[in-house]
């Protein structure tokens, strides 16, 4: 996405800091861009959602495969080249979330 992206972490501790994650990782390359292109690369703020025990990761892994494909800068996930996993290919990615729906971030 080309102001913003999204992350699904899995085994984070009672300790992480997805915060100073989230301030630090925004800050060190939102600097280097801006003296590269002399513009701002994110948006403002960030948002976290817990996923619980109990929820279904696919639903999310959906909506984030297919967020670039919802604002229309693609027509296929294949297509759009800024996505992917440290533990699993693609492909893998692709048929879990096969005939998944969508999850719908809260309101």
């Amino acid at each position: 996405m080309p102001n913003h992206f999204h992350l699904l972490a899995t085994g984070l501790s009672d300790t992480s800091n997805v915060r100073h994650f989230m301030y630090d990782s925004k800050q060190r390359s939102g600097w280097s861009f801006k003296q590269q292109f002399g513009c701002h690369l994110w948006q403002e703020g960030y948002y976290d959602r817990v996923l619980r025990e109990e929820d279904d990761p696919a639903g999310v892994i959906a909506y984030i495969v297919n967020n670039p494909i919802r604002a229309k800068l693609v027509t296929s996930p294949a297509d759009y080249p800024f996505w992917g996993s440290f533990t699993h290919t693609r492909d893998d990615i692709l048929e879990f979330i096969a005939g998944v729906p969508d999850w719908k971030p809260p309101r």
